[in-house]
């Protein structure tokens, strides 16, 4: 356990020094940060003292070592855009996508689950194909069109939800929440719904297949020789190992989730880190861009790690073999 252990750690520590790399490369060939910091206007004079101040005249390897040292404790410099430092912008903005990030991900497991235990076990029925039909437009659909929609119905049509906005906070500390409010659950209803629609449609498509796989096997048919209800069979064992590989598309989806949210930030204007990238990349605000490129790289590494580690504890297989390697 502990070599298991050691070697994703190994493994992570490169991933994250790749990735740390690429978003230096940002600073050497997205724009000159220091045009952007004095303007078209600044003498050569100016240009040179800035350049050194910021450490851009020394070599690439030690311009590297830097920035691997100063990301090592959270730190990118500051928003060319906004002139803060990118770390408290980070920590300003990442509580907003966390949050639409873990609600859309429970809306997908709670609905997707039960949908695809459905589907897998009514198979051919009416109920069951247009489960399916929807499961097709949920993938198909991309994901602004969706928020679009959404909007449409609910905001403008019906008037229901805000189309906009994180509406009320409750601030703890440097955390911010909306799930304290009544206000902030209505804000968010509609761009999780938005977020979780593929991942529903992928955790309902999984389930099913991999429900129909398990329920094929022998030890089911064991089982049903031993005399056991249909419950006992369809929900103590063969849900309970269809849900192994599920709770690892799970956990890497939910990083997806957090990257992968600047759509639906775009589109309900949700003051997140999906948006404050999009501003970026409009402005050109490189230190930003490569803090949110190595923070969700961290994401990425910290959650595959952690999936790694219960899929292990999970399933007996994985021991015994790390065992007999041994």
């Amino acid at each position: 356990m502990l070599a298991f252990i050691l070697r994703r750690l190994f493994q992570a520590v490169i991933v994250m020094v790749t990735v740390a790399f690429i978003s230096f490369m940002l600073f050497q060939y997205v724009g000159d940060p220091v045009v952007f910091m004095l303007g078209q206007d600044a003498t050569p004079e100016d240009v040179r003292e800035l350049r050194a101040a910021l450490g851009l005249d020394k070599p690439f390897i030690v311009q590297f070592g830097h920035f691997l040292a100063n990301a090592a404790q959270g730190e990118f410099g500051l928003s060319l855009r906004q002139g803060s430092k990118v770390s408290g912008l980070i920590a300003e903005r990442f509580p907003a996508t966390l949050e639409l990030a873990l609600v859309a991900a429970f809306l997908a497991l709670a609905i997707g689950v039960p949908m695809g235990v459905y589907a897998a076990l009514k198979r051919g029925t009416f109920t069951s194909q247009l489960f399916m039909t929807i499961s097709l437009l949920g993938v198909s659909l991309p994901t602004f069109l969706i928020g679009i929609l959404l909007i449409l119905i609910f905001a403008v049509t019906l008037g229901w939800f805000p189309s906009f906005g994180r509406g009320e906070v409750v601030q703890m500390g440097w955390w911010s929440t909306g799930l304290l409010k009544a206000k902030g659950w209505h804000h968010i209803t509609l761009p999780a719904i938005t977020l979780a629609i593929f991942q529903l449609t992928l955790i309902m498509r999984l389930v099913r297949a991999e429900m129909l796989e398990v329920l094929r096997t022998d030890y089911i048919k064991f089982a049903r020789a031993r005399g056991l209800s249909n419950r006992a069979i369809h929900f103590g064992h063969a849900l309970k190992n269809t849900l192994v590989p599920v709770m690892t598309i799970t956990g890497l989806q939910l990083g997806g989730l957090i990257a992968f949210a600047i759509i639906t930030e775009t589109v309900f204007q949700w003051p997140g880190m999906g948006l404050l990238f999009i501003q970026a990349v409009t402005f050109a605000d490189i230190p930003v861009m490569a803090a949110y490129l190595c923070l969700i790289a961290l994401i990425f590494v910290v959650i595959n790690l952690v999936v790694d580690l219960l899929y292990f504890a999970v399933d007996p297989r994985l021991r015994v073999g790390k065992a007999g390697g041994h």
